[in-house]
């Protein structure tokens, strides 16, 4: 269809009249626009009000939960001076450390492409530490070792053009 026959085409249908709509089709628009709605529909309930005592809840409760959080609080044993009292586990039993030694060694290192929530592609590089801590007291031969895995997790952003 050229450009001439879409132009003679439109002129044509501006001049039909448009057709009647069927009357079951206008008696149903009609008792819809009066109110009168399917026999399925039933109208909407009023709400009841919520009684006065349960409104003045709304506020009892946030109040009441923070004066039990006051009150464990202030029965919890956070005294200063016990705390102050108390020794470290070495000095309880007079470890002297001669020799501390502090490592870490990298296990593994790998990437990670995922999608955020909005399409954009991101790259994570993720990496797999052991960290280490030797203490030794030499003079009673005690030597302490620990070992903790560790996962680094950094995001890398992608350019997008």
């Amino acid at each position: 269809m050229n450009e001439r026959e879409q132009e003679r085409y439109e002129a044509e249908l501006r001049r039909v009249p448009p057709a009647r709509l069927p009357e079951e089709f206008m008696a149903r628009l009609q008792a819809a626009k009066l109110g009168a709605g399917p026999a399925w529909r039933t109208p909407l309930q009023p709400v009841p009000a919520w009684p006065r005592w349960w409104r003045l809840g709304r506020w009892f409760a946030p109040a009441m939960a923070l004066a039990v959080v006051g009150i464990l609080i202030g029965q919890g044993k956070f005294n200063l001076e016990s705390i102050a009292n108390k020794k470290p586990l070495a000095a309880a039993y007079e470890l002297k450390a001669d020799d501390v030694q502090v490592d870490h060694e990298l296990v593994s290192s790998f990437d990670v492409v995922a999608t955020l929530p909005g399409g954009q592609p991101v790259r994570f590089r993720c990496r797999q530490w052991k960290d280490q801590l030797v203490v030794t007291d030499k003079s009673r031969g005690v030597e302490i070792e620990q070992d903790s895995p560790r996962v680094e997790v950094v995001p890398v952003r992608f350019e997008t053009y």
